[in-house]
């Protein structure tokens, strides 16, 4: 009964950890996010779009 005491403590321990760590992802990509001026994100969705308009010629 000890035994299967401690295996529950660690698959939890084990999943928090996991919760930890996807949180650090997810701040950082925001971070990252917020990082650009508005005059970047417009370059960077005027090139997307230059892209697009050429490779998307044919209908699907």
């Amino acid at each position: 009964m000890r035994q299967r005491m401690q295996w529950w403590k660690v698959l939890g321990l084990a999943g928090l950890a996991g919760v930890a760590a996807t949180g650090v992802v997810v701040a950082r990509a925001e971070r990252r996010r917020r990082a650009y001026t508005p005059e970047e994100i417009r370059d960077r969705l005027r090139e997307r779009h230059a892209q697009a308009a050429t490779s998307g010629d044919e209908p699907a």
